[in-house]
């Protein structure tokens, strides 16, 4: 029995990876007796969510962060050559932080593209964080900062960025155990290798 609904559960799966198709939440309840139920329409709470569906909005921000990124990439080019920064780890971070919306704030206080604190743009020449261009500078020029205090090592520098710098130095170098830096680092990084951020 196990067998026969693990390959539906596949089979779920499958069908709600296939683009031709249309898509649905999936959840799913195992009763008392080990059987188990799949649905798209819940009939009472003991069903747990176990596949979800983008939003319908999914397509349409998908288009505003490519525009943006568009508008935006000249800029990012000025400030990786002035810095001497890979272009692509700029576009890498600002995707990470913001998905290209320089209006973007976050619970902390962060704004911007590359999502500023007020120490940090005063500190890098940003007067107003919500200017693509000065965002861009100066979250770049702190980008190149953290480089250089960590050299050789980009996974303490994107760390830096989100966590602090000393915070990394207060973990002795290395990675901060906190799921959301490492999850940072580990997605900033895999953007940054597929040169597609």
């Amino acid at each position: 029995m196990k067998t026969r609904y693990s390959a539906i559960a596949l089979w779920v799966c499958f069908t709600l990876s296939s683009s031709s198709l249309v898509y649905a939440d999936v959840y799913k309840y195992t009763d008392k007796n080990g059987r188990i139920y799949f649905t798209d329409r819940p009939s009472h709470k003991k069903y747990k969510l176990i596949i979800r569906t983008r939003p319908k909005s999914y397509n349409a921000a998908v288009k505003v962060m490519a525009g943006n990124k568009k508008k935006y990439t000249p800029i990012i080019l000025a400030a990786a050559e002035k810095y001497s920064i890979d272009k692509a780890l700029i576009h890498a971070v600002i995707r990470a932080e913001s998905a290209y919306d320089a209006n973007a704030v976050s619970s902390a206080g962060a704004v911007g593209l590359m999502q500023l604190m007020p120490g940090t743009a005063k500190q890098y020449g940003a007067t107003n964080r919500k200017d693509p261009k000065q965002n861009i500078f100066a979250g770049t020029r702190y980008l190149k900062y953290l480089l250089a205090l960590f050299p050789q090592d980009l996974k303490l520098a994107i760390a830096a960025y989100n966590a602090g710098e000393n915070t990394v130095k207060r973990y002795k170098n290395t990675v901060p155990p906190y799921p959301e830096t490492q999850n940072y680092v580990r997605h900033v990084l895999s953007l940054y290798k597929k040169n597609d951020a």
